[in-house]
């Protein structure tokens, strides 16, 4: 009878802690469960917030690049505004032409008003619209094009139509315009609307473009993120408007060690192969300095190896600073076309070098540069040099307008004739 006794209480016992095992065991399950699910819960909160962190801060780049385009524009409609009033001065209303004159106020003040309502594009189309009449009241005769912000053109001609690129204002990244005769220029718009992810809005240009096998190959600076470091990159697209893709994870080239790199220009040797120059800023006992190095096939990126030094600062006309580089190939000569001085001065200039070759080097010409501040235009630089479909050379560049150098002052776009030479280049009114 004790054995029954006793062994019952053995039985209630161990059913009590198998129960208790089991209570426990669920309890554990729920908790590992729950703890699960806090996990999951929380990784997708910190997914969300990093999401949230990158939306903010590309809303941010956005709007400051917006708030520059705006302040571009305005500057823009008062240096049209100025135009009108200086050639009003200088030409006298007996010989003015009233008809361009109401013309260009009138797409001035389109302009004024749709920046005023946010519309840029709108602002953008209104003065671009006017862009011959308003050019008419300059009166100089300097080679005055596109009479509104185009600093750093590049032109290609494909097939007589005339492809204009620019460095970042009003009309977004990388401005287009286009011509059939190199006189009227009318809009296309943003040649780069996306940037790779890398790329901080509102930093990008010295654009310039390469056609390889039916694809065409922009060039470009831009700032890698919040470092302030300028690279280069490329984009392509299967017509010469664009629109160009760049979906790059990094950039082809930064030389961060040596401030930066910026202003890249392709060119093709006699024997096709094609080749990228650029500027590095200048940093770590390495003056600023013009490279060159070849490019795959495709001409989307810099073949491995080190780049090829050209040419750095020598002339006291050049204030210490070469940069714009713009190789050309005439009549088997090489000829390195390029900006010096400081930018925002009246001081910035066009030199030119002769190379031995694709990879140099180079030797700078002597005397003064090429083309420097004259009647009509102050720090002109930038220099892109291509051939009309008649086969004339012509040297593309931008230019401040006398008395109003430095920013936020426009560099419009000039385009002057070029002849060569036996060597000889000389730039034509």
């Amino acid at each position: 009878m004790a054995v029954t006794v006793v062994t019952a209480v053995v039985l209630v016992v161990t059913g009590a802690l198998v129960a208790y095992d089991a209570i426990t065991v669920g309890r554990q399950h729920r908790s590992e469960a729950l703890l699960q699910s806090t996990r999951h819960q929380t990784a997708q909160v910190r997914r969300a917030q990093a999401a949230d962190r990158r939306a903010i801060t590309e809303a941010t780049a956005t709007l400051d690049a917006r708030a520059a385009a705006e302040r571009q524009t305005a500057a823009e409609t008062v240096g049209a505004r100025q135009r009108v009033a200086d050639a009003s001065q200088a030409i006298g209303y007996d010989s003015l032409d009233i008809a361009a004159l109401s013309t260009c106020l009138s797409g001035v003040s389109s302009a004024v008003t749709a920046s005023s309502s946010g519309d840029l594009q709108g602002a953008v189309d209104a003065i671009t619209s006017v862009s011959s009449e308003c050019r008419a009241l300059d009166g100089t005769g300097a080679g005055l094009s596109y009479p509104f912000d185009f600093p750093d053109p590049f032109v290609l001609d494909v097939g007589g139509e005339y492809y204009a690129f620019a460095t970042n204002s009003a009309a977004g990244n990388i401005q287009i315009i286009r011509s059939s005769d190199l006189s009227d220029w009318t809009t296309v718009g943003d040649a780069l609307p996306h940037l790779p992810r890398w790329a901080h809005p509102g930093d990008t240009w010295g654009p310039s473009v390469l056609e390889r096998g039916g694809t065409w190959v922009l060039y470009y600076t831009a700032e890698f993120g919040s470092t302030g470091v300028q690279c280069l990159s490329s984009a392509v697209a299967t017509q010469p408007e664009g629109p160009y893709i760049d979906n790059s994870a990094w950039p082809i080239e930064c030389q961060a060690a040596l401030g930066g790199s910026i202003d890249p220009s392709p060119y093709v040797a006699t024997d096709g192969t094609a080749y990228l120059t650029w500027k590095s800023q200048g940093a770590n006992g390495q003056p600023p300095t013009l490279w060159a190095q070849q490019l795959t096939p495709a001409g989307t990126a810099l073949v491995p190896g080190n780049p090829t030094s050209l040419l750095t600062p020598g002339q006291s006309w050049q204030g210490g600073t070469v940069e714009g580089p713009d190789m050309v190939l005439s009549g088997g000569q090489y000829l390195l076309f390029y900006s010096a001085n400081a930018w925002q001065t009246a001081d910035y200039a066009i030199g030119v070098a002769d190379c031995d070759g694709p990879l140099g080097p180079c030797t700078q010409r002597s005397g003064p540069p090429l083309v420097a501040s004259q009647a009509g235009l102050s720090g002109p630089g930038g220099p892109s040099v291509f051939t009309d479909a008649t086969g004339n050379l012509w040297v593309a560049f931008h230019a401040w307008l006398p008395g109003r150098v430095g920013p936020p002052n426009s560099r419009d776009l000039f385009l002057r004739p070029l002849t060569i030479v036996g060597g000889t280049v000389s730039v034509g009114p």
